[in-house]
């Protein structure tokens, strides 16, 4: 038999040993300390020597058994011999001490026999229980033989590689008490291995113990270092550390390159991660497809799009390189962590067409970042394309639609979806049944939410912290305080509960129905039981007591909670300007502000949503909409509180049509989560609302009218109308804000009959139409052309008791105007002044426009001349007007000059070439019906 084959065979042997599989402390039918019989033991060694194995079985067997003292005293003799001692090994009917394992492994090691060592030593520590430290023993043998230090090295490699990180280090610091050095190769496995598990402060001790020691770092040391760097102590040190290497004539390859680069990226300097890749042939390097994958990964990371397609483009026009799975998985993820699935499904079909490899991380992200906009169509047919080429989805992929049919309310789709998960052999995790705790939670099916609760105990799933909170919230926003908190007694006794989070979901329940004694004795709680207040939890409390007014108490958390170390965020200064206000103590504000400057936090969205809302509540309306203002200028969007507070002060104090022009500006249907969807889902809207209302149901019906307001905006009158009746069935009344709306959309759509039944349908019900209900039906009327209609309305206005408007008479004259009526817009013009109101902008301009019509140039101008008398300043339309009529009557002398008056006041268009009637939107618009009416409702 070859020496190699026979090697193999004896390993093999080694490996199949029972008490390698028996546990080192098993009991041995010997005495450990029984005397070795000497004439014994000179008769085993001689045919151990003599390689008459099966004669030294025989002799086991007839004179005496194997003991563990002749076991040590033999591997002593023979210790010059591998095979011998490996047979001997073989033949311990019991499994030998850690001694015996110290005696055969450095034998092993002395002749070479690496693989046959690390076989022992792999054996060894994955022992169950796990075995005492061979390290103590090795030494033992080690003085006692005299053979070198290398056993000690493969010690050390064995335990980094068994992840026995402890044990590593503590062999690592006993070598050099012994003076034995370190092989590079067992340095670098243990500093991987820290550097893998995260523990880059050991990472960098360990090396610093190595430097000092005189051992000379090698390529691998430099690139385990250079990202150990990169965490510890920043980029800069980590390149500074590969230049030095370089400097000193260490190797250097591109994986320590690549790990500056990472750290660049990290950081958010992918940019300085590109100069690197870039200096990289300078310093002897060709960056490779893992160089541009990194500088790809960076750029998506800071969801700059366009440079990674760029690398990517890159790429492709390298001869030596492909752009790889890795590549496009990458720009993948990155669109959809943006949510700009197009771009990703564009992405994915390149994939496909360049014969690449779909794997299963791509279709999860893809799925995924449907998942989270609601696009469950397509994240279901992703579904379908993974597992018709092959690949199999995992719980990732499951969960994940799951959870988007909870975040949607469709809990029938998410437990079809849960139930073809376990039918296709998955498990359902705490992930899952999270995710359907959340869905039932936010549609308030609480008693469901319950039930599942119990379900999942009983299939032994245990529940964490976000099972906890989740259905501790349902509890809580669905008004059961009482079950929230027996709820969170048993899961207590059950030991689920004692953690920061689920502490302070109670908390926050308890905080928003004004229970803060009790609040505070949770916080006294969490202390006890060492599970310590985090900022949330001081934040939480504190915002309780400002919404209650007492501000003696929330200054005293805030105090605490800065002696702790902590600084306020925004958060808690938005709080404390709520609560100043709720305390009528509003002069204090400013003090706020002036606070917040000093410590370089500026008011968000949130704090000017409490200024405006505060100062509404205190009937400061010219403060209120100056802060609005302020606001818009600083680039922040209004959101729905910040236009119900607004449009509720305008409401209080009866300035409609102020409070009908806030809504043009401010509602957005980004405001209200999925209002442009093709189906309304009414319980996550509603959910949306009770959140940003926080209880205060005056709030929440503004909110309402406002949903109602946008959803006439978008034309979408039918399901205006039928959220309406579904809100009433529910106990919500409607007021005028809400039928205003109603018929604003109704005669903007064409529905003029419907318009007046919902104004009867306001009268019946004893609420009394107002100047904005009958512009919007004389603007439905002139719209369908029943100009007869409307003025005859116009005509009973102030039988009624209402005074039209700027916007009354610029519909009115409107519509004349385009009928041809130019005498009887000028009359309505006259008898508008006469009553007091003042013509606008839009006034003149639909004078002049009608005129142009007529081809009447020359009134035309006049006209303008005296809207700039009157001080009404022109503007775009206006002037484009005027050039249309010129462009009638081919005087394009006076279109340069109006041209000229444009540009002096700033309103020159940034297309005047060409055909002028293409760069008149204001006259050529298409959909010219709605600019008018956006027109009139601004006036």
């Amino acid at each position: 038999m070859a020496n190699g084959a026979k090697q193999q065979l004896i390993r093999c042997r080694l490996l199949s040993l029972p008490f390698l599989r028996r546990g080192i402390h098993s009991s041995v039918p010997t005495s450990v300390g029984a005397a070795t019989d000497a004439t014994l033991l000179g008769r085993l060694t001689r045919l151990l020597l003599l390689h008459r194995f099966s004669a030294v079985a025989r002799l086991l067997s007839s004179s005496a058994p194997l003991t563990p003292a002749l076991l040590h005293a033999a591997l002593r003799r023979v210790r010059l011999d591998a095979d011998a001692a490996v047979h001997l090994f073989r033949l311990a009917p019991f499994p030998p001490s850690l001694l015996a394992h110290a005696q055969l492994l450095h034998i092993l090691v002395r002749a070479r026999r690496s693989a046959d060592a690390r076989a022992i030593l792999a054996s060894l520590l994955s022992a169950r229980p796990p075995a005492p430290p061979l390290f103590p023993h090795l030494v033992e043998v080690y003085k006692e033989f005299s053979f070198s230090a290398a056993s000690f090295d493969l010690l050390l490699r064995a335990l980094a590689n068994a992840g026995q990180l402890d044990g590593a280090l503590q062999v690592f610091d006993e070598m050099r008490t012994l003076g034995c050095r370190l092989s590079m190769r067992s340095c670098n496995s243990i500093l991987n291995r820290l550097a893998q598990t995260g523990d880059l402060g050991a990472t960098v001790a360990v090396f610093e113990q190595m430097q000092r020691a005189g051992a000379l770092p090698d390529k691998f040391t430099v690139a385990i270092m250079a990202k150990a760097y990169c965490k510890v102590k920043g980029v800069v040190h980590a390149l500074e550390f590969v230049e030095e290497m370089t400097k000193m004539g260490v190797e250097v390859n591109l994986v320590a390159y690549h790990a500056v680069m990472n750290g660049y990226c990290e950081v958010g300097q992918t940019n300085d991660a590109r100069r690197m890749l870039d200096s990289l042939p300078g310093r002897g390097f060709s960056p490779n497809i893992v160089t541009y994958t990194l500088l790809v990964k960076g750029y998506c990371n800071e969801k700059n799009m366009e440079e990674a397609e760029g690398v990517v483009q890159e790429i492709r026009k390298n001869k030596q390189l492909v752009v790889d799975e890795a590549v496009f998985g990458a720009v993948i993820n990155g669109y959809c962590q943006m949510g700009r699935m197009e771009d990703a499904a564009r992405l994915l079909n390149e994939m496909v067409d360049s014969r690449l490899q779909v794997n299963l991380f791509v279709y999860n992200i893809m799925i995924n970042g449907y998942c989270k906009l609601g696009r469950m169509v397509e994240a279901h047919n992703i579904l379908h394309e993974m597992t018709g080429v092959g690949v199999r989805p995992d719980t990732y992929s499951y969960n994940s639609l799951v959870d988007g049919y909870c975040k949607k309310g469709l809990m029938n789709k998410a437990f079809e979806t849960y139930n073809t998960m376990l039918r296709n052999g998955f498990a359902a995790t705490t992930l899952t049944y999270n995710a359907l705790l959340k869905g039932f939670c936010s549609l308030g099916s609480i008693d469901d939410a319950l039930r599942l609760w119990f379900l999942m105990l009983k299939k032994g799933i245990a529940p964490n912290e976000i099972s906890c909170s989740t259905l501790l919230d349902g509890f809580f926003k669905s008004g059961k305080t009482e079950k929230a908190l027996n709820l969170w007694k048993e899961t207590l006794a059950r030991g689920l509960a004692k953690n920061t989070t689920t502490f302070n979901t109670v908390i926050n329940g308890l905080c928003k129905i004004e229970r803060m004694p009790e609040a505070e004795e949770l916080v006294d709680k969490m202390k006890q039981w060492r599970c310590p207040p985090d900022i949330i939890t001081y934040r939480t409390l504190f915002s309780g007591y400002c919404k209650i007014g007492d501000m003696d108490r929330a200054s005293r958390i805030l105090n605490e909670l800065e002696n702790l170390g902590f600084a306020p965020t925004i958060e808690f200064f938005n709080s404390l300007i709520t609560g100043h206000f709720i305390a009528k103590q509003h002069g204090k504000v400013n003090d706020i502000l002036f606070e917040m400057s000093n410590r370089g936090l500026s008011p968000n969205t949130v704090a000017y949503g409490a200024l405006i809302a505060g100062w509404c509540k205190e009937g400061d309306l010219h403060t209120a909409y100056n802060l609005y203002l302020e606001m818009i200028e600083k680039g922040l969007v209004p959101n729905l509180f910040i236009c119900s507070s607004l449009v509720s002060c305008f409401y209080r104090k009866g300035k409609f049509d102020e409070a009908n022009l806030v809504l043009q500006n401010l509602v957005g249907t980004d405001m209200i989560p999925d209002i442009s969807a093709p189906r309304l889902e009414i319980g996550k809207v509603a959910n949306f609302i009770d959140t940003v209302a926080g209880g205060n149901h005056h709030s929440a019906k503004i909110m309402w009218n406002i949903v109602i307001f946008g959803l006439c905006k978008l034309g979408r009158i039918e399901d205006a109308k039928n959220l309406l009746a579904d809100l009433k069935d529910k106990g919500f009344v409607a007021d005028n804000f809400t039928y205003s709306s109603l018929i604003h959309g109704c005669s903007a759509s064409g529905f003029v009959d419907v318009a007046f039944d919902l104004r009867d349908t306001m009268l019946s019900v004893g609420l009394t139409p107002n100047i904005v209900t009958y512009n919007s039906l004389i603007y439905g009327l002139c719209k369908s052309g029943e100009l007869s209609r409307a003025v005859s309305l116009f005509k009973k206005l102030w039988t009624k008791g209402i005074s039209p408007n700027a916007i009354t008479y610029n519909t009115l004259i409107d519509k004349h105007c385009k009928d041809g009526y130019i005498t009887e817009a000028f009359k309505l013009k006259q008898r508008m002044i006469e009553e007091g109101i003042h013509p606008t902008v839009f006034t003149y301009s639909i004078l002049i426009n009608g005129l142009c019509t007529q081809g009447y140039m020359e009134e035309a101008i006049k006209l303008l001349d005296q809207m700039i008398e009157n001080n009404v300043d022109p503007n775009y339309v206006t002037y484009w007007t005027l050039i249309q009529g010129y462009v009638r009557c081919g005087n394009m002398i006076e279109i340069s000059k109006i041209y000229d008056k444009m540009h002096i006041h700033g309103l020159l268009p940034t297309n005047v070439s060409g055909d002028v009637k293409q760069s008149c939107p204001a006259i050529h618009n298409p959909n010219r019906e709605t600019c008018q009416m956006k027109m009139h409702s601004q006036c």
